[in-house]
């Protein structure tokens, strides 16, 4: 799925989020798409919020004009918004927002991405992000834990894997890049945090690591 482009509409009630979300999902609705609307646009629904992704701006704006119909008709009141995708911010911008070209520009996107990870880590009290290594056996694990706690990396393991906190996605990289080279052939992956694991561990360890990248 492209999802490069997404309409936010916030329809302020919850209801009518449901009843939106349930006609652009219907197969008879009529629309000015070229196929069906379930081919071109993803929906999904959260509270009051109307979420529709779209592979481009043509599409979104087609479906904006659709929903702009479909809230007069029913006389809702919402706000519609559309964003782009930025991969190197990795959050949704303006759709008039461009993406950065420049290597400036590039780097200074990324360097406020990390630190938005951070401190979102650092809010929640456990690492955004995680480095999974699944390892031959217990005792591989077990070995490899020790041996990231002598250089200050948090760490813990779940029989086999090894689980390994870090406070944002560059961090998480640039480990699981370092042990790919020094663990050949195990399968090392970053992954998005596994919260019931990381929450019992006492106070937040994870400060530590959060520089790896540079």
């Amino acid at each position: 799925m492209n999802d490069d482009w997404r309409l936010h509409i916030d329809l302020h009630d919850e209801g009518f989020a449901h009843r939106l979300g349930e006609t652009l999902q219907a197969e008879e609705l009529e629309h000015d798409l070229e196929r069906s609307f379930a081919d071109k646009v993803v929906v999904s629904v959260d509270g009051n919020d109307v979420f529709c992704y779209t592979g481009t701006r043509a599409q979104a704006e087609a479906a904006g004009r659709l929903i702009d119909k479909l809230i007069a008709d029913q006389h809702w009141q919402a706000d519609v918004e559309l964003t782009h995708w930025h991969p190197t911010a990795e959050r949704w911008e303006p759709a008039g927002e461009p993406e950065p070209t420049d290597p400036e520009a590039v780097a200074r996107e990324r360097a406020e991405r990390v630190a938005d990870e951070r401190a979102e880590s650092a809010e929640k009290g456990y690492p955004e992000y995680e480095v999974r290594v699944q390892c031959a056996s217990r005792h591989d694990a077990r070995q490899l834990v020790e041996r990231l706690e002598t250089e200050d990396i948090p760490a813990m393991h779940r029989w086999s894997v090894v689980l390994i906190g870090a406070n944002d996605s560059e961090t998480a990289e640039a480990l699981a890049e370092r042990l790919r080279g020094e663990l050949p052939g195990l399968e090392i992956a970053v992954e998005l945090n596994s919260r019931d694991v990381w929450k019992d561990m006492p106070g937040n360890p994870f400060a530590v690591l959060g520089g790896l990248a540079g």
